[in-house]
């Protein structure tokens, strides 16, 4: 076992061989079993070839020979069997020397008594006796020779079974052996050194005498101990040491903690300057603080925030330029300094020293290269920037950075929406209402010119195509209220569909018919909206020009989105839908598309009715 280091490959090898006996033990007895079986099955089928043998013989002095055809048939049928075996009984003939000869004998005088049964004349009934109680002799000779080997083989199987049972005893006393000298042993040795240094005794030392795992945890354990004498003189004050330590971590890690929360939930940069000067200030211990914003091109520095400033320090520093003070760093130079104030002359910290500070360390607020700022912390006495406190000092300035950026970038998105919402309601007016204004400003036009030269069914005319304008107008108006009132859920889009058609079932009077296939992943919120202003403006497209009575919506989730607005209405030919101006949805239905990615087909006859399917690229391309 020494050539073995580990304690897993000696009881592997322990296992290992016990494992192989074992497995070669059940591999022969599952033979011998298996031969058992197969002789018992084989000297049935000699007992049954005994009988067969008088039974013939009777046939013979029957004078039947077709039926002692048959049965000399079947015989050769059994002697086959014998011969090759069954797997399926199973039936297997033992091929130790005595059952081999005997069935061999059996073979040849079988052969010599059917050359004699089946030939004519056929031997006398006295005759037949006596070659069928010779041959069953034979025959009882190769069923005693099975019978022996199978009495031989049953008490080699009961030999192995006393075998096994001692094979078992022999594993339980190997293994409880084994557990001892390379476990429990150990494990004792440790046990006793470690009640030693329990009790106090640090020169307690484990004997290694082995090279595996407790051989290892010995050495760890005389190095542990040798360890522990070394720092029992000194370990109050190392003690002392690792807690105050500790302490002033947790103090940063707080500070830190509590500024990256406070800065995810201001909402405005005034709110977030003052929190921030007070916590940078308590998590510097700085008798004050300020917050100082650069503007995009870093020329000058703004005072948004203080804490424990003088209000003469704030009235003088609330804009300088940069450069202008030590304060105000160019992002070129940007680094956190420990700047000390000198209390005579009139530099540039002049009001800083005249208001009792000795110190003013300055921490650049930067994002990506770019100044955001800058925060300042004052001290009455002399200070030192350690490593530590500058990382701390230096995080919260970027936690601030990414604050100030968010907030920005929070406004700009704001302004972003609500400028994308303005051209959305504008462009909706340019393509529906602004479109009937100029209309109906021409049949003014041409109502003034009628009047003038008193064309009084001219008069008639223009009014009603300017009554009819302003009812367009109308429409186009309600339209617009239920597109920006109708809003997709960001889960669901079905509600909304359903939501817009209901609306336009009742101010239309048509039919409309809705059908959902499939449940597939909800679509992102902005495609949502943009798949609804599609059915939205393909329904009004339906309204203004299809004059038909039903409307279909078929919506398809799955393996991809497709939706499909179609009518019976009128229809249009296609191939002028490009060059008439009258088609603004078409083309609005166009421009929608393509801002999600998706395909737009239009399909039209005259007389039969317009179909309009939008079909959205698959999910994974949507999601790249």
């Amino acid at each position: 076992m020494n050539r073995f280091r580990t304690l897993a490959a000696k009881l592997g090898v322990i296992g290992g061989i016990l494992l192989l006996v074992a497995f070669a033990s059940i591999g022969y007895t599952l033979s011998a079993s298996w031969q058992l079986e197969g002789g018992a099955a084989a000297v049935n089928e000699a007992g049954r070839m005994r009988m067969q043998t008088w039974r013939l013989a009777q046939t013979l002095a029957s004078g039947d020979t077709l039926l002692a055809k048959t049965q000399v048939a079947q015989f050769d049928q059994s002697i086959m069997l014998l011969r090759d075996g069954d797997p399926s009984r199973p039936l297997l003939m033992p091929r130790d020397g005595a059952s081999t000869a005997a069935f061999a004998v059996v073979q040849r005088t079988w052969q010599i008594v059917r050359s004699a049964w089946i030939t004519s004349p056929a031997p006398g009934p006295i005759e037949a006796a006596k070659q069928a109680e010779a041959f069953v002799g034979h025959i009882d000779a190769l069923a005693s020779a099975i019978e022996a080997r199978l009495a031989y083989l049953t008490t080699i199987l009961n030999l192995l079974q006393v075998l096994m049972i001692g094979l078992t005893i022999a594993s339980a006393v190997t293994l409880l052996y084994s557990a001892y000298l390379f476990v429990f042993n150990p494990l004792e040795r440790l046990r006793t050194g470690l009640t030693r240094v329990r009790e106090g005794d640090l020169s307690a030392r484990v004997a290694v005498e082995s090279g595996d795992e407790f051989g290892a945890v010995s050495e760890g354990f005389n190095e542990m101990t040798e360890t522990l004498q070394e720092l029992y003189q000194n370990l109050e004050v190392k003690v002392e040491e690792k807690t105050v330590r500790l302490a002033t971590q947790h103090a940063r890690l707080t500070a830190l903690y509590e500024a990256s929360a406070f800065a995810a939930h201001a909402s405005t940069l005034d709110e977030l300057a003052d929190g921030f000067a007070r916590q940078a200030r308590r998590a510097a211990k700085a008798d004050a603080s300020a917050i100082r914003w650069s503007d995009e091109a870093n020329l000058r520095y703004l005072l948004v925030a203080s804490d424990g400033l003088p209000r003469n320090v704030v009235d003088r520093e609330q804009c300088i330029p940069t450069g202008g003070c030590h304060c105000g760093q160019a992002v070129a130079r940007a680094v956190t300094r420990v700047i000390p104030i000198r209390l005579h002359g009139t530099g540039p910290l002049h009001d800083c020293g005249q208001a009792g500070f000795t110190t003013v360390i300055s921490v650049p607020v930067q994002l990506q290269e770019r100044m955001i700022g800058e925060m300042d912390l004052f001290y009455r006495e002399p200070t030192m920037l350690f490593d530590e406190d500058r990382t701390l000092l230096e995080t919260m300035a970027s936690h601030l950075a990414v604050a100030i950026e968010g907030l920005r970038a929070g406004a700009l998105e704001r302004e972003a929406a609500v400028a994308a919402e303005r051209s959305l309601l504008a462009r909706e007016m340019h393509d529906s209402i602004a479109q009937s204004l100029a209309f109906m400003r021409i049949q003014t036009a041409l109502l003034r010119s009628a009047l003038r030269n008193a064309d009084a069914p001219r008069v008639e005319r223009t009014i009603g195509e300017l009554e009819a304008g302003i009812r367009e107008s109308l429409s186009d108006v309600r339209e617009l209220l239920m597109h920006f009132r109708t809003r997709t859920n960001a889960e669901d889009i079905v509600p909304a569909l359903q939501t817009t058609l209901k609306k336009f079932e009742h101010q239309t009077g048509l039919i409309t018919h809705l059908s959902i296939d499939g449940t597939g992943v909800p679509l992102p919120a902005d495609v949502q909206v943009q798949v609804l202003h599609v059915v939205q403006e393909a329904l009004s497209n339906v309204r203004k020009h299809a004059q038909a009575r039903e409307v279909w919506l078929d919506v398809q989730q799955t393996p991809q989105w497709r939706v499909e607005v179609r009518d019976d209405g009128c229809g249009f030919a296609t191939e002028a839908t490009a060059l008439d101006e009258t088609h603004v949805g078409l083309r609005i239905v166009q421009e929608r598309a393509e801002r999600i990615g998706a395909d737009v087909e239009i399909a039209s006859v005259p007389g039969s009715g317009t179909c309009i399917v939008l079909t959205l690229p698959e999910r994974r391309r949507v999601a790249a």
